[in-house]
C-alpha cells in the first residue's frame, strides 16, 4: 500500500447528485455495483461526468471495455469539448454519436485505428492499450516512439500506477470497474510539463462542487480505495 498525498473530496448531496444525473441514474443507485467493484471510484467519476452507466441505470462493472468507451472516457478525463470534431474521423466503423470523440483522440495522437479506415470501435481493450492512451494524454508517451506493450511499466515510472496495480491489471481481464479505478487515481497524476494534476483541472471545471483537500499523510479508510 502507499499513502495518498491528496484526496478528491466531493459534496455528494442529493441536490448535487440530481444536478449531475446522467440517463436518470446516480452512481449511488447502481444496483449492479458493490464495494468489490471499486464503488467509490465509480461514484466519483459519475459525479464529475467522466464515466457513467447505461440507460437502464446499470454500470456493468464486470463488462469488457471497448475502444469506443475508451475514447469517451479519455475525452472526459481531459475535459475536452469534442463537438468541433464532428464528421472529421477517418474511420468508417465509428457510429455518428461516437465520431467526434474518436476524431479528437485520433487527431491529438492519443489513439490510432487498427487500419487507416477502421478504428475497431467495438473491440475489447487491453489494460496495456488503455494505459498507453492515458500516458499519451498525460504527455508521457508519443505514438510511434513508445511500444504500448510496455505501458504498465512506464505508468509506474510517472506515478499513474503502483506496482500492485500493474500486477493486478496484467493478471485479470480488463473490465469497466478497472477503468473506473485507474481513471480515478489518474486524477492525482501530474500532466507532463503543466505542474497541474487532472484533479486540479476538474476543480476548475466544477467550481464549488469538487475541491481538493491536502493531507500530510492521508490514507483512504476504505479498502476499496487503498492502493497496493
Amino acid at each position: 500500500m502507499r499513502n495518498l498525498k491528496r484526496a478528491l473530496s466531493l459534496g455528494l448531496t442529493a441536490a448535487m447528485i440530481s444536478g449531475l444525473m446522467v440517463m436518470g441514474s446516480s452512481a449511488a443507485s447502481y444496483a449492479d455495483v458493490t464495494s468489490e467493484d471499486n464503488q467509490e471510484a465509480i461514484e466519483v467519476l459519475q459525479a464529475v461526468e467522466i464515466m457513467v452507466g447505461d440507460e437502464n441505470g446499470n454500470f456493468n462493472p464486470d463488462q469488457n471495455v471497448t475502444r469506443n468507451e475508451m475514447a469517451v472516457v479519455m475525452s472526459n478525463l481531459m475535459e475536452y469539448n469534442v463537438a468541433s470534431y464532428k464528421d472529421t474521423s477517418p474511420f468508417t466503423d465509428v457510429p455518428a454519436w461516437l465520431d467526434p470523440y474518436v476524431a479528437w483522440a485520433w487527431e491529438r495522437g492519443y489513439t490510432n485505428g487498427v487500419s487507416e479506415t477502421i478504428f475497431g470501435a467495438g473491440e475489447a481493450l487491453t489494460p496495456q492499450a488503455y494505459m498507453e492512451f492515458l500516458l499519451r494524454a498525460l504527455g508521457y508517451s508519443v505514438a510511434g516512439i513508445h511500444d504500448y506493450t510496455t505501458s504498465l511499466d512506464r505508468a509506474l515510472d510517472c506515478g499513474a500506477l503502483t506496482a500492485g496495480e500493474a500486477r493486478m491489471l496484467a493478471a485479470e481481464p480488463f473490465l469497466r470497474c478497472h477503468v473506473a479505478y485507474v481513471s480515478w487515481y489518474s486524477l492525482d497524476t501530474l500532466v507532463s510539463g503543466s505542474g497541474q494534476t487532472l484533479a486540479q483541472r476538474l476543480e476548475e471545471k466544477f467550481p464549488g462542487r469538487v475541491h481538493l483537500i491536502s493531507y500530510p499523510d492521508y490514507e483512504s479508510p476504505s479498502s476499496a480505495l487503498v492502493r497496493m
